[in-house]
């Protein structure tokens, strides 16, 4: 079907018919949207970016242009891993987007190519442009955050299970699988767990293909994916459950929130949409996403005219079963939380759109493919203008930090230095300094210590709008800074050997 000859792999109760036969290679075609997914980062996405706050955190860990920030309990190292070998070598944002755009672009055509066994080309191309074309893959591209990574992960190690319930991957399915479930634990534990928990189960349930090996592959992937951040629990959190439950306090306590209406609310281009309590600003950016089970739908149905119902059907189960936290768990939204189920649900779309212009073609209907293919460019055209308000707010909000951070320099707030209150953990960052917070999600100085720190090394407390100043700010010079009130604590140098001690 869609092009394509098929040829008899396996057949059982639940995987029937599917292709195995190499048709014309998907890889001229794959490499090309990967190429076009780099461009329109380079032209679009890096050009005067810089570092949001959650990149700084990650970025610092491993070099870039200040000490390490305080890394929270729901944090994982994963990303500051993958960002390592560039920001150890240069403090450049610039050089670390390239970097990542290309890592990025290089995983994509890997996470799609390993599908080439049970997808035609038509529908592995489709899945792959519909994904590449949303705005917030291809904002988090070149970007020092995990989800994206979560995202290619959860294809990669769905393709591997899939193909080896269909007895299509030899030795290297169960051992690829493991790995791609490692990888996104690594990035982000709780969205191991959520992407290894379908894919063990059909490795187990699934009627004349029980795989219990591959299941043991997935659950050993998920464990060790999740070991730094355990042993990092009982090194500096009193404990895997202990920091289970500080991660939970901090990501605003888990339990039943529906959080489906922030996440519509937050595709107009809310990065972070928390508190949610903001107007549906722009409903037309979220037709796609009302409008995306219904696909699927039609996408599973119509793959399993073609002996492909199985392969959607685990697509969707696992692309659902990422989202269950972030729609119904967190009470708070953001695009990039659903990368994972972006990419997953791709397939079973492009498996619906490529039935749909076939379809159309067959009837000789030029009309129903002019349709489909306006539709697609309007979809697209939508991404695009929802991903230029994104850069543009993005670059003037990181501009702001660097240009606070300059000022502080001015004054003498040189490394090494601290900064505490307001935005804190990116303004140092871009100022050289250590960020310090004495209260909140960051805290790890008391106010006394933090005193006592500025005697030694400059040291700046920044508070915003109509806020009350902190008591440790008492006798402090006060000097108005763009939106911000900047008290420079008393005893604070212009410079010298001393040095910040680390969190």
């Amino acid at each position: 079907m869609y092009g394509t000859r098929q040829m008899p792999l396996v057949r059982h109760a639940l995987i029937p018919e599917l292709p195995g036969r190499r048709t014309s290679g998907p890889l001229p075609w794959l490499t090309t949207i990967a190429l076009v997914f780099v461009a329109v980062q380079l032209a679009f996405v890096v050009p005067g970016s810089g570092l949001a706050w959650d990149e700084t955190v990650y970025v610092s860990q491993v070099g870039g242009n200040a000490p390490p920030a305080f890394f929270s309990a729901p944090r994982a190292r994963g990303i500051s891993y993958l960002v390592a070998p560039v920001a150890s070598l240069t403090a450049s944002t610039t050089a670390l987007r390239i970097h990542l755009a290309l890592m990025s672009a290089a995983a994509l055509v890997v996470a799609l190519w390993i599908w080439r066994k049970v997808l035609p080309t038509p529908v592995l191309v489709g899945a792959g442009a519909l994904f590449t074309g949303l705005w917030p893959t291809l904002y988090y591209g070149p970007a020092a955050m995990p989800n994206l990574w979560c995202a290619l992960g959860a294809l990669t190690a769905t393709g591997w299970v899939v193909r080896t319930l269909c007895g299509a991957a030899g030795r290297a399915g169960a051992a690829g699988a493991g790995a791609a479930v490692a990888l996104v634990a690594l990035m982000r534990p709780a969205d191991g767990f959520w992407l290894a928990l379908p894919l063990a189960l059909a490795a187990v349930l699934v009627p004349g293909r029980r795989l219990p090996g591959l299941c043991a592959a997935l659950v050993g992937g998920l464990v060790a994916g999740c070991v730094p951040w355990t042993a990092e629990a009982y090194a500096h959190y009193g404990g895997l459950v202990a920091r289970l439950h500080r991660a939970g306090e901090i990501q605003g306590g888990l339990g039943w929130n529906l959080a489906v209406d922030d996440h519509l609310r937050a595709l107009a281009g809310r990065t972070l949409c928390r508190p949610c309590d903001i107007g549906w600003e722009s409903p037309a950016t979220a037709v796609w996403w009302v409008m995306l089970p219904l696909l699927a739908a039609g996408g599973i149905s119509a793959a399993r005219r073609s002996g492909r119902g199985a392969v959607a059907l685990l697509a969707t189960a696992t692309g659902f079963s990422t989202a269950v936290p972030y729609l119904f768990l967190v009470e708070y939204a953001a695009p990039r939380f659903l990368l994972p189920a972006y990419a997953l649900l791709a397939v079973p779309v492009a498996e619906y759109i490529a039935y749909l212009f076939v379809r159309a073609r067959r009837t000789r209907r030029p009309a129903g493919v002019a349709a489909l293919a306006l539709a697609l460019v309007a979809h697209l055209g939508v991404q695009f203008s929802v991903l230029t308000h994104v850069v543009r707010t993005s670059h003037a909000t990181s501009a702001e930090f660097a240009a606070v951070a300059g000022a502080l320099n001015s004054m003498g707030v040189r490394a090494p230095c601290v900064v505490s209150g307001a935005d804190a953990v990116p303004i140092a960052y871009y100022a050289g300094c250590a960020s310090r917070q004495t209260s909140g999600h960051d805290a790890s100085i008391t106010p006394g210590a933090l005193r006592e720190l500025a005697r030694r090394v400059p040291a700046a407390v920044l508070v915003t709008g109509g806020d009350a100043p902190p008591p440790i700010t008492g006798g402090s010079r006060v000097v108005p800074l763009r939106d911000y009130r900047t008290y420079l604590l008393p005893g604070a140098a212009t410079g010298g050997a001393s040095t910040v001690p680390p969190n």
